[in-house]
């Protein structure tokens, strides 16, 4: 199991959960941190201590050997399996390399020891100045936030108004550090699965010449490099793709209104402050608290991001408590069995969602969001939509692009925001999570497969779409020499554009390169997963799996079987194999 996603929507709530899992990754930056300078020490040892090389590279062998990627998400994609499986690859190189010890090592600084080091300073320096702004703007916020509850609600209005701009104020700054360290820390989780790799890899390149049988070990490497190089640059693409997303999130989640219910498997859940009776009077303590609206369920922790005791209550009513009963701000009661509980939320609107969720009377505010689209786009999406407004007898069948007012980039930009802007996207959010756990399979014949029986779940409109455009694309990849539009780099752009979830969180952004790789697999296996079958010939068959057909018979479901040379197909309503031989795609 990889790292947690951290939710941007967790910074606001700031709850013991988010604190433990933004612990986890914490230690595992200390880990990476630590391994690096290990690695950069190694690497030093071997550059200087020429007559201990075979001491020096069997230790710097091994650290790799030892070292396993921990990456975020359940599921990996073979980029990043390779990728990770790299560092056992090269420890197993260095062995071969060390049998040698014929040449020296020369230019190891520069390529191996100075892109770590400024990997350890500019990425997870920055990232541990983000921790410790955090905890200072954390331990300053909770500081503030305490003596603004405490104050009188008879003091001055003006008083009043100057301390809740102040704490508001905090808040945001607090709000600020906390999204900012959050950000940071995932992206250097994200970041050191190529640029950890990256210098080891030019490292062992230079290394190679430096050694008898140098020529012949980098060209029994080169299949190997090429590929991962291949994966890297997946693995950046991916990333670049992914990092706008987040932080498109990020800012969405910014500009949201400050309290807010953030997605979750509760109601309502956050820190409020209950009263509690002591023998000198009563005190306010804080609190987490959550409530299930369909059971009523409503429970208080007692901590300081510890775990302590909690208390489950069943919720009768909720009412509002009225300023002057009471010298404290945002108050409400709730009565649950034998006894009324007096909680205190963290501010007016903080207030409304708890009221709202418990069936109160106040009122939600909701922010709404709405992104701008480039004017020479606009313009060729109006021309589209004016066209298609046209009555039949005006209307041509097709509408002709002057080449000479739309160039290709905004007739491709017009397509994808016209893909991007549909109320469901071309793949549906019915299949997303089906099409996403199939190509998490190691198997790369059951990817295609089921791949290729999603796609023929998808309505009839929405599949004759994605025909269209998957052969496109099939064709643009077939002169990627010319146009660099790459299997890859085509599924990194429309992965996003015909398959997003429903749900806006970290944790589903982490899910685009499974999503790009659906396109992938469309794209390379056009002919396979999105063409119909037709029989060439007739065909009898001699055994019971197999299926009897006439010529010109037309199949569906059709997709590669284990035994070569068979297809597997569905004809009137029966499923079994066929000749491969004896079909023709179209």
């Amino acid at each position: 199991m990889g790292l947690p996603a951290l939710e941007f929507s967790d910074s606001f709530l700031d709850s013991p959960d988010f604190r433990e899992r933004l612990k986890c990754h914490e230690i595992e930056l200390d880990r990476t941190n630590k391994f690096i300078k290990e690695l950069i020490k190694d690497g030093n040892m071997l550059i200087s201590a020429l007559k201990n090389l075979s001491a020096a590279v069997q230790k710097f062998s091994q650290s790799l050997q030892d070292f396993q990627f921990e990456c975020i998400g359940d599921a990996e994609t073979d980029d990043e399996i390779n990728i990770a499986q790299s560092f056992k690859e090269f420890s197993q190189l260095l062995n071969t390399v060390e049998e040698e010890r014929r040449r020296l090592i020369q230019n190891a600084d520069d390529v191996l020891i100075t892109p770590l080091e400024k990997f350890r300073k500019e990425q997870i320096g920055a990232a541990k100045e983000g921790k410790k702004k955090f905890d200072k703007e954390t331990e300053k916020y909770y500081t503030v936030l305490e003596k603004h509850l405490s104050l009188s609600s008879r003091k001055k209005e003006s008083l009043l108004q100057e301390a809740d701009t102040q704490i508001n104020k905090e808040r945001q700054i607090f709000y600020d550090a906390s999204l900012e360290y959050v950000f940071k820390i995932q992206e250097v989780q994200e970041r050191k699965k190529f640029e950890f790799v990256e210098p080891l890899l030019a490292f062992l390149q230079g290394l190679f010449t430096f050694y008898h049988e140098g020529y012949e070990l980098a060209h029994e490497f080169d299949p190997y490099k090429q590929q991962l190089q291949f994966n890297l640059q997946n693995t950046r693409n991916n990333f670049e793709s992914t990092r706008q997303e987040v932080e498109n999130l990020m800012r969405r989640i910014r500009s949201a209104e400050q309290d807010f219910k953030a997605p979750g498997q509760w109601t309502m859940e956050g820190f409020l402050y209950v009263q509690e009776k002591r023998p000198l009077g009563c005190t306010w303590s804080r609190h987490y608290c959550t409530y299930e609206k369909g059971t009523k369920m409503f429970t208080m922790s007692n901590s300081e991001f510890k775990s302590g005791g909690k208390q489950v209550l069943n919720l009768k009513s909720c009412i509002r408590r009225r300023t002057d009963s009471i010298d404290k701000r945002f108050c409400f009661d709730i009565e649950v069995v034998e006894r009324c509980v007096h909680i205190m939320a963290l501010s007016e609107s903080n207030r409304r969602l708890w009221m709202e969720a418990m069936d109160g009377k106040e009122p939600v505010r909701a922010t709404t969001q709405i992104g701008g689209v480039n004017s020479k786009v606009q313009r060729l999406m109006t021309s589209v939509f004016v066209h298609l407004t046209l009555p039949a007898a005006k209307a041509p069948a097709d509408m002709d692009l002057d080449p000479d007012t739309w160039d290709n980039k905004t007739i491709t930009s017009g397509l994808k925001n016209y893909l991007r802007c549909l109320a469901e996207p071309l793949m549906t959010y019915r299949l997303h999570k089906d099409f996403i756990m199939a190509v998490k399979s190691d198997d790369q014949n059951y990817r295609v497969c089921a791949v290729h029986a999603l796609v023929h779940k998808l309505p009839e409109k929405n599949k004759e779409m994605l025909d269209i455009l998957i052969k496109h694309l099939h064709v643009v990849s077939t002169h990627s020499q010319k146009n660099l539009m790459t299997v890859s780099n085509l599924g990194v752009i429309f992965g996003p554009t015909l398959m997003r979830s429903q749900e806006e969180t970290v944790a589903a952004m982490m899910n685009i390169k499974f999503q790009n790789i659906v396109v992938e697999i469309l794209i390379e296996n056009y002919d396979k997963v999105i063409k119909e079958a037709k029989a060439l010939f007739s065909c009898q068959a001699e055994h019971s799996h197999e299926l009897s057909f006439p010529q010109g018979a037309h199949f569906s479901n059709v997709y590669p079987s284990v035994e070569p040379g068979w297809l597997q197909a569905t004809y009137e309503g029966k499923t079994g194999l066929i000749p491969e031989n004896y079909v023709a795609f179209f």
